[in-house]
């Protein structure tokens, strides 16, 4: 009862619940929450007019122009909701647990990443610090936030045979088990217009490129020091001692090199866009072909968006001839790569690998490169 009269306080004090939408303060651990009823509303959602309005969004148009039902902030809402779609994405997480991740966050925070909650709980899921989700910091980037309810979703035993709401239930142990399936049709429409935007996404199991693998190792037919053995171990996000640019390398490649390589320590993002790795917007960070697209951009050299139409930019060259800046693809196949990165002379190679990992710089013996093209 108490934590129902502070969810009533809530109430009276937000203008947002006054309009009418509910204010949900949940914890993941011991939620106790208070929220009017939105099943009525939010059970015949057109899933067209919803991918019509999300589409405006990402394209940047002002919240102002824009109307999803039972989204009242779009503007700040759906970004939120592409960056738990993508996280999933990144993770392997099938459709479904997409839309359970998207459900909750609705009902948890209403999509918007909460610098408060019931007692300790903070963001976009309302996780707990006191609860062991990570520090108050860590719970207030989406990306993180997102990540975290996948995997502890993953770790329950028969999710993707549960209803939404249970699925929900057995992460955030809120205390109201059944307030989750109000938002099922809402997140599904969403999931399904976001997917769309990104490359691959809209794949029927729900997956994406740029999987979260590692590349396989493998020899490369450089000779020893030329392979980057010779600068030994590589901390992430560093420029091994030692290394410059090539003297000889192609004015628009150094150009190229040196952009990617003022990315180096940001973190990762599936469908990233690069263009600001450094912000707050976790949709700002690069992934592995937004890094590619964006350095030749800034040397003024165009590039399409993802690794399967990089793999046929430019012309072909062999791995035993390469020269900086040109694009090495692995993972998938050589007709269809799921990674890319661009070498930058002396045997390394600088990549954005994959969820968790920051920009980096890598020996190229660690590659098995699968096909090699130069654009410039």
């Amino acid at each position: 009862m108490k934590g129902l009269a502070a969810g009533i306080g809530v109430v009276f004090l937000s203008p947002i619940l006054i309009a009418g939408t509910g204010m949900m303060l949940a914890s993941s651990a011991d939620a106790v929450q208070s929220s009017d009823s939105f099943s009525s509303c939010l059970s015949d959602i057109d899933s067209d007019k919803v991918a019509e309005q999300v589409t405006k969004i990402l394209d940047g148009a002002s919240g102002k122009d824009v109307d999803v039902e039972g989204l009242d902030l779009p503007a700040e809402q759906v970004p939120n909701a592409q960056t738990i779609v993508a996280a999933g994405l990144s993770l392997d997480v099938p459709k479904k647990g997409q839309i359970i991740a998207l459900a909750t966050a609705m009902q948890e925070s209403r999509l918007r990443n909460l610098a408060y909650g019931d007692r300790d709980s903070l963001g976009l899921f309302q996780q707990r610090p006191s609860q062991g989700w990570g520090s108050a910091e860590q719970i207030r980037d989406p990306t993180y936030a997102s990540e975290q309810f996948y995997k502890h979703l993953l770790k329950v035993s028969g999710w993707q045979q549960m209803t939404v709401t249970q699925a929900a239930q057995a992460v955030q142990k809120s205390g109201l088990p059944d307030a989750y399936a109000q938002w099922e049709e809402l997140a599904t429409a969403l999931q399904a217009a976001i997917a769309k935007t990104f490359p691959g996404g809209g794949d029927a199991d729900g997956k994406g490129t740029d999987q979260d693998k590692k590349p396989s190792t493998s020899t490369t037919g450089c000779a020893p020091g030329e392979d980057g053995s010779g600068f030994g171990r590589i901390p992430e996000g560093s420029v091994p001692k030692g290394y410059s640019i090539p003297k000889d390398a192609h004015p628009r490649a150094r150009k190229a090199i040196t952009w990617a390589m003022q990315q180096l320590g940001t973190l990762y993002q599936w469908g990233g866009s690069c263009t600001n790795s450094h912000g707050p917007d976790p949709m700002g960070r690069c992934d592995c072909s937004s890094l590619m697209q964006q350095a030749y951009a800034h040397a003024s050299v165009t590039l399409t968006r993802t690794t399967y139409t990089q793999v046929n930019e430019g012309k072909a060259v062999s791995p035993s001839q390469l020269e900086p800046g040109d694009l090495i693809f692995s993972r998938g196949t050589a007709a269809r790569p799921e990674h890319v990165g661009m070498y930058m002379g002396e045997g390394l190679v600088i990549e954005a690998p994959r969820t968790t990992k920051p920009v980096r710089i890598t020996p190229i013996k660690d590659w098995t490169i699968l096909a090699a093209r130069r654009v410039i």
